[in-house]
């Protein structure tokens, strides 16, 4: 009887839904908007400096494997060299996979500005410190591109083979570049939001989530689905960063398009996941049960 009752308790501790499970847990409170205090502790700085570092890794491998990619194209006559698109893929959602995980624990892990505006709209991180990430990240972004333009001698090389840059690609229009980089851009913060959600968390600790994985992986798919279009941007600071080191009059002219595109994208993520999915505006306005 005693063996049956342990039994019974660990299935409802797995299950997730023991009351014990729902009392315990309780949502993160929301981070104060402004919190000047935060410019004081290092720990923002060392978390700021762990997003430059990894946004320069991530647009490094990155931006190189495109310009391989091209470079082995251009020399191969059969037209079968480079990784292809199901290597850039690969290499843009894997290098996220690594580095998320090896920065989540300092920084978060956000490497991208649209994924540090959603979380300032879900006022999981404060403006100061959104600010910095930011500005870090388009920083790293900047080397990480020149450096691969360092790399790739002649200085010409780089600038004849694109650079790495987003632009819209032949056969479509803005209107379709942009929403290619709004849904895009959905898809990964909705899956940022999944992955590191407290309550979901607490409910399934039986299934264990290694939350950089999907988000890398949600990196994967969206490039295999929107390279064609847009060279697939979702990521501000890499958009940036391959147009000011690439420098033509092409990637500049359509640059609005990967920082409305990708915030917009973040920002119906953080409705759809806070408000709907998570019903915090329910809680906030009661229920809608007839009185």
């Amino acid at each position: 009887m005693a063996a049956d009752q342990e039994i019974t308790q660990q299935r409802e501790e797995h299950s997730g839904g023991g009351e014990s499970s729902r009392r315990d847990y309780a949502d993160p409170p929301p981070q104060p908007v402004l919190a000047a205090s935060e410019l004081r502790r290092w720990s923002l700085y060392r978390a700021a400096i762990a997003e430059f570092v990894a946004t320069l890794l991530f647009l490094y491998v990155a931006v190189a494997t495109v310009i391989g990619h091209k470079r082995q194209s251009e020399s191969d006559a059969s037209g079968c060299g480079g990784v292809g698109v199901l290597g850039i893929a690969w290499a843009f959602g894997g290098t996220i996979f690594l580095l998320v995980y090896c920065t989540a624990g300092i920084s978060g892990g956000h490497i991208n500005p649209a994924v540090t505006f959603a979380l300032l709209l879900a006022r999981k991180v404060s403006l100061p410190r959104a600010a910095l990430y930011v500005a870090a990240q388009c920083l790293g972004a900047v080397c990480g591109a020149g450096l691969v333009r360092a790399v790739h001698s002649p200085p010409g090389t780089f600038a004849r083979l694109g650079g790495g840059a987003n632009v819209v690609g032949d056969g479509y229009g803005r209107g379709a570049a942009l929403a290619a980089e709004v849904v895009g851009t959905f898809v990964l913060v909705y899956t940022v939001f999944s992955a590191t959600d407290a309550k979901r968390n607490a409910r399934d600790s039986h299934i264990p989530i290694l939350a950089p994985l999907p988000i890398g992986f949600a990196v994967f798919v969206v490039h295999l689905a929107t390279i064609p279009i847009t060279g697939t941007g979702i990521n501000p600071a890499r958009s940036f960063a391959a147009a000011a080191v690439y420098n033509q009059a092409r990637a500049w002219h359509d640059q609005w398009i990967f920082w409305v595109g990708p915030l917009t994208g973040a920002a119906i993520a953080t409705l759809y996941h806070e408000h709907v999915l998570r019903a915090s505006a329910l809680k906030a306005l009661g229920s809608f049960k007839a009185g």
